[in-house]
């Protein structure tokens, strides 16, 4: 069963820094795409940043300059360096992962990021 196990949430002041990690595993294909997700409270669903093998990576304009998304493809990981942290960033964040000319995108479970004023 294909899993992604997050970790590093957790709560921060204005200013400064957390790394999300996601491992996947259970998948006998690549993931191609990996990337993170957020939803912040009474906010819609926001794509976040995204790393595609043989593409390159793309970011929502609000995290542009301070947040760094990356991959360690040996260990199927994904990173989300988090800097500058603002109090509207406060959100849950997701891992997600999608194999090439598959359809259906897995979910992580999700980690609670919150960054106090």
């Amino acid at each position: 069963q294909v899993q992604l196990v997050e970790s590093g949430g957790g709560l921060v002041q204005a200013g400064g820094s957390l790394r999300l990690s996601c491992v996947a595993s259970g998948s006998i294909f690549n993931f191609n795409t990996m990337g993170w997700y957020r939803q912040a409270p009474g906010k819609q669903l926001e794509l976040v940043a995204v790393i595609s093998s043989g593409v390159g990576t793309n970011y929502t304009d609000s995290v542009k300059g301070r947040f760094t998304i990356s991959r360690d493809n040996a260990k199927n990981t994904v990173y989300l360096q988090m800097d500058s942290l603002k109090p509207e960033d406060t959100a849950v964040y997701y891992c997600i992962a999608k194999v090439s000319l598959v359809s259906y995108v897995y979910w992580g479970q999700g980690t609670q990021v919150t960054v106090s004023s």
